[in-house]
């Protein structure tokens, strides 16, 4: 079984992750998103986020055609085991992380820098929406 893995927030679902996601699931057989946890996330970005809880992203994700199954991670060390569980084919990461560290890259085959489509970001939709009177 070909597996391919992909993690984030996935706050506030766009057509940037939608891309992501349809391509990642053409590269095998089962599509596995890994998202972060509320409390991580608060951690990584402030009490302001995430705007929507991990069982609503979790339940959004899981509805995608082209996603197979939903993880919610809440540190470095449970997101390594999950893919070290599952031991992916294929990693697909935002093409921001080149030169950084991926989480786990060591129990997968190949890692894909995914080009992020400019102009889809949760943070630049969330100033939108702030800035809307």
């Amino acid at each position: 079984m070909n597996i391919v893995w992909v993690n984030g927030t996935f706050d506030i679902l766009h057509t940037g992750h939608l891309s992501m996601l349809k391509y990642a699931s053409q590269l095998g057989d089962i599509l596995c998103v890994g998202i972060d946890s509320d409390e991580r996330i608060k951690q990584k970005k402030g009490e302001s986020r995430p705007i929507n809880s991990q069982y609503f992203r979790k339940e959004l994700l899981q509805s995608l055609f082209y996603v197979d199954k939903v993880y919610i991670f809440e540190s470095d060390y449970q997101l390594t085991e999950y893919i070290r569980m599952l031991s992916p084919k294929h990693m697909v990461i935002g093409d921001d992380y080149k030169g950084k560290e991926v989480i786990g890259a060591d129990y997968c085959e190949n890692i894909t820098f995914y080009k992020r489509l400019p102009g889809f970001s949760t943070t630049e939709i969330i100033k939108r929406i702030n800035n809307v009177k």
